[in-house]
């Protein structure tokens, strides 16, 4: 019997369709030494999937110690795969020796968002992601300049990652069905990051504040910041999702 309640504290809805679980391995690719963790790996539904290349390294880790046990038997012959009880959120990445690393999981819907951002503090050791999230999110932060969704979320992850949606997964895949759509997404790391280690906490200080209200203007969501608009060539009048991140980040150094 499914235990609902705590299944729904720790917003845990597992894949059951193994052809959406087969195209999300074709999609990720696993390839000889690839060194990957993998979030909330629940039951090893996707987890048995790249444990099918046998020369790749595995960290998966859950919040939920009774997947972990569980997992710990499942695949107890692997001694490539290690499954670590733990809170995502408060895993650091800095401590592998790995300097490309790839991250898979079906994120859950409550702190997706903020595994994603707290992973732009890991950029420079990551290769490429692929997350399962809800619908709704996966168009934030697929969101392009112009469109309502050229938001807080898709400007950030942009300085790093380019982001594709995959394709669709809904609710009947799922053993528990959700209430909304959900996308597979990849984010693969830019060849160069267009924002500085030293200016990252600054510059996404920057963006909350040009899209703290988004139906004002750029210059009214910046007036506490002296801009000499004409200097720098962009219209005032402008809203924040109609410049692009080139723009936004030359606004920003104008500042300094």
């Amino acid at each position: 019997m499914i235990d609902r309640f705590r299944r729904k504290k720790f917003g845990q809805n597992y894949l059951k369709d193994i052809l959406v679980l087969s195209k999300m391995y074709e999609c990720i690719n696993p390839k000889r030494n690839d060194f990957f963790i993998e979030i909330g790996p629940g039951q090893g539904a996707l987890t048995n999937y790249l444990l099918k290349e046998s020369s790749l390294t595995l960290k998966a880790i859950d919040i939920d110690k009774l997947n972990i046990d569980f997992l710990k038997k499942k695949f107890s012959s692997y001694k490539h795969a290690e499954f670590i009880h733990k809170d995502f959120l408060k895993y650091d990445l800095e401590k592998l020796d790995c300097s490309s690393i790839r991250i898979v999981g079906n994120l859950p819907y409550n702190v997706s968002t903020q595994i994603i951002m707290n992973l732009l503090n890991y950029h420079k050791k990551i290769k490429d992601m692929h997350f399962l999230v809800q619908k709704e999110v996966a168009i934030k932060i697929n969101g392009k300049i112009k469109t309502k969704n050229w938001s807080k979320l898709a400007i950030k992850i942009s300085c790093f990652f380019e982001s594709e949606m995959l394709f669709n997964v809904y609710p009947e895949s799922f053993d528990i069905k959700p209430k909304v759509d959900s996308t597979f997404i990849r984010l693969t790391l830019k060849p160069k990051s267009l924002i500085k280690e030293n200016e990252i906490e600054s510059f996404f200080k920057f963006v909350d504040d040009a899209l703290i209200t988004k139906r004002k203007t750029i210059k009214n969501n910046l007036k506490k910041y002296n801009i000499d608009w004409d200097k720098l060539n962009i219209n005032p009048a402008s809203r924040t999702e109609e410049l692009n991140l080139e723009t936004l980040i030359r606004l920003f150094r104008s500042l300094s």
